[in-house]
């Protein structure tokens, strides 16, 4: 049986947590991180028993690694998913895939030229809890969603060379948090007919909260609400025609899934879970290549491509302008 041999590119909160999931992933091993720091590199590698490097070219040209996890600040998740495929490597890019359907596009196109695997990293898609809540919803148990309610909001103390005030990195609200929320909606209920959006634009170019109505047939919709200058319930509810899911805190990990029908008692479908749960986009990783697959079915190239639509939208209607990765 393969081990497959990881590098990650990038060594901050983001990537330390993919380091200590892999560790309850079947057949993976942490080969090496890369950064462009050699101390930060290196104080990484002593950590978590891996191999420093101090420039991500290194580890994407090391023979020796299979996949690479890119986990850098969203500005770069196109430029080092890029150099990753060209050297032949399999791929896991963190959310955001990239910071516009052309880059998403140019990524899918590189991969599937390639023969190699790529996924983003959205690791909510692959909590167990989700996928129960979505096969319930998908059986129509509830009957039909008529509306969705989602929120994430996190107070983020206002510095201009914090990465989430940063307009150069990519900051705000939408792409750092309103995604979790929004990803929610488009799984349960597809992509929308209509969106309709706003947000308060700060001072360094990024919003800082973000809101969206989406529109869809048969009298449904869904708002959503994404805030970094105040705590929210970062919960969400979704209406049906028989009665209501609830994921309770937080937005992206709920703690708890409760189904609450209209008629009958409710019920807690909150399953157990092992490692510190981004192992689990990981272990579809690994279940993917095992399987000869270049995608993956729970969350394929279409599905990042109508999350990065909605969002390039959303960009368009609140004027959210990124220099250099225009819409």
């Amino acid at each position: 049986m393969k081990t497959y041999n990881w590098g990650i590119i990038g060594t901050g909160f983001i990537a330390r947590k993919m380091a200590e999931a892999l560790p309850f992933v079947p057949q993976s091993n942490l080969f090496a991180v890369a950064s462009r720091n050699i101390e930060t590199a290196n104080d990484f590698a002593s950590t978590y028993n891996c191999k420093p490097y101090d420039s991500y070219e290194e580890l994407i040209t090391d023979p020796e690694i299979d996949i690479v996890y890119v986990a850098t600040p969203h500005n770069y998740h196109c430029e080092n998913t890029l150099m990753a495929i060209s050297n032949g490597k399999h791929v896991l890019c963190e959310k955001p895939f990239a910071v516009n359907t052309r880059e998403v596009l140019s990524m899918i196109g590189a991969a599937r030229d390639k023969g190699v695997f790529l996924m983003e990293a959205l690791w909510t898609r692959f909590n167990p809890n989700i996928i129960r809540a979505k096969e319930i919803l998908d059986l129509g148990q509830l009957g039909r969603i008529k509306l969705i309610t989602a929120n994430f909001g996190d107070r983020k103390p206002f510095h201009p060379y914090n990465r989430f005030y940063s307009q150069e990195l990519i900051g705000g609200a939408l792409l750092d948090m309103g995604i979790y929320p929004l990803f929610n909606v488009l799984l349960m209920m597809g992509k929308p007919q209509s969106v309709q959006a706003m947000a308060v634009i700060g001072q360094t170019g990024v919003d800082h909260t973000c809101s969206i109505a989406l529109g869809y047939g048969d009298d449904a919709m869904a708002v959503i609400h994404s805030t970094m200058l105040a705590e929210t319930e970062s919960k969400v509810t979704i209406y049906c025609e028989q009665g209501k899911i609830e994921f309770s805190r937080w937005v992206y990990a709920p703690e708890k899934v409760t189904v609450i029908p209209l008629d009958g008692e409710s019920q807690d479908i909150t399953q157990k879970l092992t490692g510190n749960i981004y192992n689990y986009e990981a272990v579809e990783v690994i279940k993917c290549l095992e399987q000869g697959k270049t995608q993956s079915s729970l969350w394929s190239w279409d599905d990042s491509l109508m999350l990065i639509g909605v969002l390039d939208e959303i960009r368009a209607q609140i004027g959210l302008v990124y220099k250099g990765h225009d819409i």
